[in-house]
């Protein structure tokens, strides 16, 4: 099965930018020297962090690894749209509600005790 050229160009302009977008994050996060973030609006201290670069790394990690699922799809989708379209979906359905916990699990193992 062959992919109309058209709709695989839509597919790339929308997918390409998404995967750099989570691939930038984790870049971003993995070199940052003050804490990562994760929620929008918020912030994390560096008074409340026992050891930073790991707490990024860990971060960068979450993230990269986030991106993986875009990439994933991305490529699927320019082999059989339909099977990169479900492997895009399943792939949020199960990293979207997982981000949270996995960056509660970072920020505990990295909380200084006693901190905020």
């Amino acid at each position: 099965m062959t992919i109309e050229p058209e709709r695989l160009i839509i597919w790339l302009i929308i997918m390409v930018p998404v995967d750099l977008l989570f691939t930038g994050i984790g870049i971003y996060a993995w070199k940052r020297k003050k804490p990562m973030w994760f929620w929008a609006g918020s912030t994390v201290e560096e008074s409340e962090i026992t050891d930073i670069p790991a707490y990024n790394r860990a971060n960068g990690i979450m993230w990269l690894g986030f991106s993986v699922i875009f990439w994933g799809s991305t490529v699927l989708g320019c082999l059989h749209m339909k099977i990169g379209g479900i492997a895009l979906i399943a792939g949020c359905f199960l990293g979207v509600p997982l981000l949270p916990i996995i960056y509660g699990r970072i920020y505990q193992k990295f909380k200084r005790s006693g901190g905020q």
